[in-house]
């Protein structure tokens, strides 16, 4: 009964909800805009960090790895207005990584509203397109009961960011009311008849791909599935960014089906027969922008598996729609075996394909990028969390780096910049144990770099790469596809990267030779603090397969 409940202000009654769901850390700037939740968390902070960040840009990217990496929603708190857009970034990225995520923003009193008061935005406007849903709290006695919702919403299905607006008088009002118990994770099952019609598309299968992606996953479905998918002799590729869903040392991984896909594997899914397609929304970058499968009937027999319905016909209509969670797919596909040794005879084809597409080519300059990563994924520790930013230069580490586990892969599938060093710092916070490696371009980095100083502070110790080109390499490789030497606006003057780190309090060095990286990377490895190595390449070094100068040449060619 209320009687018997203590009365709380609404920021307590807010920290206690969190708390009673489960959580274990917080991301965000603080803000005035939600003083009440600060000093409820206060009295919490043995129990729940609340990490304070230095722009809310970096505090999303933060919850977003967080709650990718741990399956449980990442939680973020920015102020009202500037720290609503700031905090922006983060959200987009929930959405198309499907990461669960819980966001609050402070705004302005409930008697202020639709004045254009300091700093007011209308939340459930600018944010409906890119959250699961967008609620406000206006009622003190209710924040349990939101709560409770974002939690459930965010999980469920298909997951992904929920954003709960939290106006002042909300959070300042007093009330007893009763905190409600952790969120349950709801996910749907296949039905006998779609598991009888999977094994018959299946089991007449010629030339079968299976395709893995998008969030919800777990580490023992992950690793049942990929028994299942070696026993059956099939070959098995991840989506972008989502490489970390299948080991790749396995004989039945054949590719990472995204930027820079290997040609004979997307001639394979081009030409596969059956496409079981588990997880992965297919969309534009694991599709090679809709060109592997024909929108909207594929001549593929598609066999399309989500935990989110709305995601089912989409884009392409499956010849077999299953709505299920993945732990209970696998289960119902454990059952299924096929004995088809033309299936195992393509797949040693593929992957034989797959160890030569990855073999480290040589590039201009004396730094061989590509060998840095070879030696990183050969001795790096197996549970190693790598956690890349978006550019050109992620597509080395996408080639030659070998995820061994689930969540040894941290990525933003939007392609969103500035994403590694801040995923980084989350993993350390999230998995003190565990080594975390960030790889970052120059562009990229000083996007978010300032989150540097948050890595100190909480003594969130890793190793960053920041691949140094002086380039915004990507538009400056379209670019010259399009106005082939009409270069503009794509050069970049940096500062000394190491006299940055330093600067920070945190390990420093510069490498621009290959010998010169190993000794480096020990030292920054060995240094007991957060360490950045910045690597020197040649501009002209655009990509692992060709160079600015070819792409010039090519297209002043076909020009004349």
């Amino acid at each position: 009964m209320k009687s018997d409940l203590k009365t709380r202000h609404g920021g307590r009654i807010l920290a206690d909800a969190l708390a009673a769901q489960g959580v274990r850390m917080a991301f965000g700037v603080p803000g005035e805009s939600y003083l009440p939740v600060l000093d409820g968390l206060h009295d919490l902070r043995e129990q729940l960090r609340f990490i304070v960040c230095r722009q809310e840009g970096g505090a999303s990217y933060m919850a977003e790895a967080y709650g990718k990496l741990t399956g449980e929603p990442g939680v973020l708190f920015v102020t009202r207005g500037p720290g609503a857009t700031n905090g922006a970034i983060g959200v987009h990225t929930g959405l198309q990584d499907s990461t669960p995520m819980v966001v609050f923003i402070g705004q302005v009193p409930n008697e202020f509203a639709e004045r254009e008061a300091f700093q007011e935005i209308d939340y459930r406007r600018m944010y409906g397109p890119m959250a699961k849903w967008v609620g406000q709290i206006d009622r003190v006695e209710r924040i349990p009961e939101y709560v409770s919702h974002a939690f459930h919403t965010a999980v469920a299905g298909r997951p992904g960011p929920v954003v709960l607006a939290l106006p002042e008088d909300t959070l300042f009002g007093e009330a007893a009311v009763a905190d409600v118990p952790k969120h349950h994770v709801v996910r749907p099952a296949p039905a006998g008849a779609e598991v009888e019609r999977l094994s018959e598309l299946l089991d007449g299968a010629q030339r079968p791909f299976v395709l893995l992606g998008g969030g919800g996953w777990d580490r023992d479905t992950c690793r049942r599935l990929q028994r299942w998918i070696e026993a059956n002799g099939l070959p098995a590729g991840t989506a972008f960014r989502c490489q970390d869903l299948f080991d790749n040392r396995s004989d039945h991984y054949v590719a990472d089906v995204g930027i820079g896909i290997n040609p004979k594997i997307a001639d394979c899914i081009r030409n596969a027969d059956v496409l079981l397609v588990i997880g992965a929304r297919l969309g534009e970058m694991t599709t090679s922008a809709y060109s592997l499968l024909e929108a909207p009937v594929p001549k593929q027999t598609l066999i399309h598996v989500h935990a989110g319905a709305e995601e089912l016909g989409r884009v392409y209509r499956p010849a077999l729609a299953i709505n299920s969670g993945y732990a209970q797919f696998v289960q119902a596909l454990e059952r299924l075996s096929f004995a088809k040794p033309a299936w195992r005879a393509d797949t040693q084809a593929l992957r034989q394909s797959y160890l030569e597409w990855t073999t480290p080519r040589a590039m201009p300059g004396e730094l061989q990028y590509g060998e840095v990563i070879k030696w990183l994924s050969d001795r790096l520790p197996e549970d190693t969390i790598v956690a890349g930013g978006a550019g050109n230069f992620a597509g080395w580490l996408h080639r030659h780096f070998r995820y061994k586990g689930f969540r040894t892969q941290l990525g933003s599938t939007n392609g969103s910049m500035g994403y590694g060093l801040p995923s980084a710092i989350a993993a350390k916070l999230a998995e003190p144990k565990r080594p975390v490696l960030a790889v970052c371009g120059d562009g990229d980095f000083l996007m978010t770099g300032q989150e540097l100083a948050t890595a100190v502070q909480y003594g969130a110790h890793f190793v960053g790469l920041i691949v140094n080109n002086g380039l915004y390499g990507t538009i400056r490789m379209h670019q010259e596809r399009e106005y082939p030497g009409r270069v503009y606006g794509t050069e970049l003057r940096n500062p000394d990267f190491a006299s940055y780190a330093r600067a920070f309090g945190a390990h420093g060095e510069t490498v621009a030779r290959t010998a010169d990286f190993a000794p480096a990377f020990e030292r920054a490895w060995n240094a007991g603090k957060p360490a950045l190595i910045e690597l020197r390449i040649d501009p002209d070094a655009i990509t692992p397969a060709t160079t600015l100068s070819a792409i010039r040449a090519k297209a002043l060619t076909s020009k004349r």
